[in-house]
């Protein structure tokens, strides 16, 4: 079997010639460091022309996870997560332990009447 050579396989055509760098329009960016708590620099790119307001002055890090903002000196905190709360315990923030007996003898009273047992 011959190896022979072909010179536009793998290749798309119009590619242009092998290594051609400037494949279109680049268009200008600023870009912005953000570091986390652990120092850990993150580069992100914007737009030249967009506003700063626009700009995010937090961001998570790809590294650690953690918030990473504009300040080197000052990173964002670890922002403190609540633990799991159960449906119950939202119940019991919202009603007092007689508020609680009262809505389950209403609700009972309403059950033996509907079976015919009052």
């Amino acid at each position: 079997m011959a190896t022979g050579g072909n010179a536009i396989r793998g290749t798309r055509v119009g590619a242009g010639p092998m290594g051609e760098q400037d494949h279109g329009f680049h268009a200008e960016r600023v870009s912005i460091s953000y570091w986390d708590a652990l120092g850990n620099e993150t580069v992100r790119y914007f737009a030249a022309g967009i506003p700063d307001e626009e700009i995010p002055d937090v961001i998570d890090s790809p590294h650690s996870g953690l918030p990473a903002g504009r300040d080197k000196e000052n990173p964002p905190a670890v922002a403190k997560t609540e633990p799991y709360k159960t449906h119950l315990a939202y119940v019991k923030e919202r009603r007092t332990e007689e508020e609680a007996e009262a809505l389950l003898d209403d609700a009972l009273t309403q059950l033996r009447q509907r079976r015919g047992e009052d």
